[in-house]
């Protein structure tokens, strides 16, 4: 797949879906810590979300870092805006900045807190 044609399924993805991690494995099998923390974090607050297991396609694992000109995966997109990495979104969930940003923007979710 030619690099336009990733940014195009990225940017598909991102727009069909409210709440997207980018991430090495799966929600339920993640394949390194960082993507384990955050698929817990968004668990925790109860956000359903779209996993895009970049492990699956070279083409997609290296586009998603050129799409955003950010160097690491897992990547968080929450209503097409793309909000960071794991140590980004750790910070954000420990200040209330994470749960607070999924309210503002009408995620249905199922914490309180």
């Amino acid at each position: 797949m030619s690099e336009s044609a990733v940014h195009d399924a990225i940017k598909n993805t991102i727009s069909s879906n409210d709440v997207v991690l980018f991430m090495k494995g799966t929600a339920k099998f993640p394949q390194c810590g960082f993507s384990a923390q955050v698929v817990q974090i968004l668990n925790h607050l109860g956000v359903p979300f779209k996993d895009v297991n970049v492990l699956d396609d070279q083409g997609l694992r290296e586009g998603i870092k050129a799409f955003t000109n950010w160097p690491t995966i897992p990547q968080l997109y929450i209503k097409g805006e793309f909000i960071g990495g794991a140590d980004i979104v750790r910070e954000m969930f420990q200040a209330g900045e994470l749960h607070a940003l999924i309210h503002e923007r009408g995620i249905h979710h199922t914490a309180h807190g």
